[in-house]
């Protein structure tokens, strides 16, 4: 079939809630995908940073296949052999005292909120748990996040909504502190907001927010999916700041692209408080999922990705600065995570990149141009992307 054919199919059957570029994939690998006509493309998305290794990375497929092989799910009613390795490995990678693995980025947010409220009744003594959060937030799309977003298309007719959240303006600390009570449990807060379109907060910000947390006995949770394992540079972005937060939820990156895979990282005096029966998860913390992981954080390490995040995203940013096109409104990033911001909408440049020169992005919040390539990509390949690139806006 071509691509018409399954977008044809696609449209019928599935429900329409998103609008994907009319490109059908149908292999991949490293930093190229290829569609169903043999056609390539340039990666500038990993799956919303979800394949920072690269596509189908050999390494991560094998421990895959090799655990495939031996047994995939046995549920927490049982132990695993593999299970105990992967808490191991993701505690000294990161530096967290413990770990609690589930599947999804947003089932991991669900986990962090529940942990601090429980921490909040058990340990601070607060009558009726609340949380702080910031404009311009996404942490998912279950009832309870979307809850506390601030974009509408998010919350239109899903009420009655889950309360107990506060909205402070993201990046303004004096925001925050207006809405601190004795009742305040937590702060969840991306370092950068992704899906709002790269917005890097002011430098000293999330140390303003550690400070304010410490202060008044509040955890700082930071929502780490998009951001983590080295997409900015470091192996987490708040490294930046030479912060420390409580506690931190992670996904994506983490499987490598290969299977949902999530968790949430703290110390044991916090996740520590869970009691059988209190929380869990079928598939999360399976052996193949821990497999998987492991093999993911290996190549992390192993092949240097924050470091060559770092490099080749001052380079890529420097180089999209000097196209000139009067729509552009700002160009910004960290890492290989970076944001084209135009005046108008920025559909028709992404459909652009993808039909003549082969390049895949996608815009966020109708305006922005998110770009970020899979962590692997080289300085040759990032100038291959960087010719499509003035080109649709030089031309425009």
């Amino acid at each position: 079939m071509n691509s018409n054919e399954y977008i044809q199919i696609e449209n019928e059957y599935g429900a329409h809630n998103y609008k994907p570029l009319d490109v059908v994939i149908d292999h991949a690998e490293g930093v190229y995908v290829y569609d169903v006509e043999g056609k390539r493309y340039l990666d500038c998305l990993s799956a919303y940073s979800a394949v920072n290794q690269g596509h189908c990375h050999p390494k991560i497929m094998q421990a895959m296949v090799n655990q495939a092989k031996k047994v995939t799910l046995t549920s927490r009613a049982f132990r695993n052999n593999v299970l105990p390795l992967y808490y191991k490995k993701l505690c000294e990678v990161t530096g967290f005292e413990m770990v609690l693995p589930m599947n999804t980025g947003a089932e991991a947010v669900e986990t962090a909120i529940k942990t601090a409220r429980k921490w909040g009744y058990q340990k601070k003594g607060v009558d009726k748990a609340e949380i702080i959060v910031c404009s311009g937030n996404f942490h998912g799309r279950t009832t309870t996040i979307i809850s506390f977003s601030t974009d509408k298309s998010a919350k239109n007719d899903f009420a009655p909504y889950t309360d107990g959240f506060k909205i402070a303006e993201y990046g303004d600390i004096n925001s925050m502190k207006k809405l601190v009570t004795k009742n305040t449990a937590a702060v969840l807060i991306e370092p950068i907001q992704g899906e709002a379109g790269i917005k890097i907060p002011p430098e000293g910000y999330l140390k303003d927010v550690r400070k304010l947390c410490t202060d008044n006995n509040i955890l700082m949770i930071l929502d780490e999916i998009q951001t983590g394992f080295s997409r900015t540079g470091k192996l987490f972005a708040f490294e930046h700041e030479n912060i420390r937060p409580d506690m931190v939820t992670v996904g994506k990156a983490l499987s490598g692209g290969f299977y949902p895979i999530s968790a949430v990282l703290s110390s044991k005096e916090i996740l520590g408080l869970f009691k059988p029966g209190e929380h869990g998860s079928t598939f999360g913390g399976s052996p193949l999922a821990a497999a998987i992981a492991m093999a993911a954080l290996d190549v992390i390490i192993d092949e240097n990705l924050a470091e060559n995040s770092k490099i080749l995203g001052e380079y890529f940013l420097s180089r999209l600065k000097t196209i000139k096109n009067p729509k552009i409104k700002e160009i910004r990033g960290r890492g290989l995570f970076i944001a084209i911001e135009m005046t108008i909408p920025a559909r028709k440049y992404c459909e652009a990149l993808c039909k003549d020169y082969g390049i895949l992005v996608k815009e966020t919040h109708e305006g922005t141009i998110r770009i970020a390539p899979p962590l692997v990509i080289t300085k040759e390949q990032l100038d291959e992307a960087f010719e499509g690139f003035k080109a649709v806006f030089e031309e425009d």
